[in-house]
């Protein structure tokens, strides 16, 4: 009786994970993993667009400082722990 438990629950998700596998999704794919294509409607090029998000150049400047700083404190751990050879996350334990 168990394994005929065990042979329906084993029948039963093969047919689940083979249909969820073999489902199309509709989209129509210029290449290999190049799958994008816009909502009808949507316009071809975003730029210039009402869909165009304006990034703000301030917003984005303070995004690459603190993708400068973020490398300025990986650099430091990492020569923390060429010298130590014990990573420290905290960077203001790091004797200068």
């Amino acid at each position: 009786m168990r394994k005929i438990h065990v042979a329906a629950a084993l029948a039963v998700g093969i047919v689940f994970g083979a249909g969820s596998a073999l489902a199309y999704d509709g989209t129509k794919c210029k290449s290999p993993g190049n799958c994008w294509e816009p909502k009808p409607g949507f316009p071809e090029k975003v730029e210039g667009s009402k869909y165009d998000p304006k990034h703000d150049p301030k917003e984005l400047a303070k995004q690459q400082a603190s993708i400068q700083s973020m490398e300025e404190r990986n650099k430091k751990r990492v020569e923390n722990f060429k010298k130590t050879g014990k990573w420290e996350y905290d960077v203001s334990k790091i004797a200068q």
